[in-house]
């Protein structure tokens, strides 16, 4: 009995001690969970527009009846890989085959504001999403991440990270593919 009462801590040590170091040593990309909504119609939202700025809020109603291929970015004025991947989005933004569309992730409205002043503007259409309700609804583990959303309003695509380098490159040829 008392073999068993000094036994059963230490196995016990030993399997949580093994759960850690697995936990801390497996090498898991956020980037790689797939998302619910592929294949799927975009979750319901309805967001109001950024105060100062011409651009037009967003819904699910009007970006159904865009009848284009939309990119749907959430970015925040404080997060750096959003800055790091901006100057692809200006670029995408002068091709008229598709509709480049911002989700302002709790973000305070006057920083968001001087941020697209300062870097430009590459959103037809941007949604101020202050509570985070949105991006919860559409499952984002964190800004940037990038939606590519089919002519039917089905998101195909999920990209949870800055669009930069190669990253940038695989995301232009699975665009480039839903043109067609």
């Amino acid at each position: 009995m008392r073999r068993f009462v000094f036994l059963t801590p230490l196995a016990l040590s030993l399997i949580i001690g093994t759960f850690a170091v697995w936990g801390l040593l497996n090498d898991r990309n956020p980037s790689e969970i797939p998302s619910a909504l592929i294949n799927r119609s975009v979750p319901n939202f309805d967001l109001l527009p950024l105060p100062g700025l011409n651009s037009p809020g967003i819904s699910k109603k009007d970006l159904l009846n865009l009848d284009k291929v939309s990119i749907v970015n959430f970015f925040a004025s404080w997060c750096l890989p959003c800055r790091a991947e901006h100057r692809s989005f200006i670029k995408l933004s002068k091709n008229d085959e598709i509709e480049l569309i911002g989700i302002n992730y709790k973000d305070i409205n006057k920083d968001a504001l001087d941020w697209l002043t300062e870097l430009g503007n590459p959103y037809t259409y941007i949604g101020n999403d202050f509570s985070g309700r949105t991006g919860i609804d559409w499952g984002i583990t964190g800004v940037p991440e990038t939606f590519i959303v089919n002519k039917n309003g089905e998101v195909v695509h999920r990209f949870s990270g800055p669009l930069v380098g190669e990253r940038f490159e695989e995301f232009k040829e699975l665009l480039i593919l839903e043109l067609r």
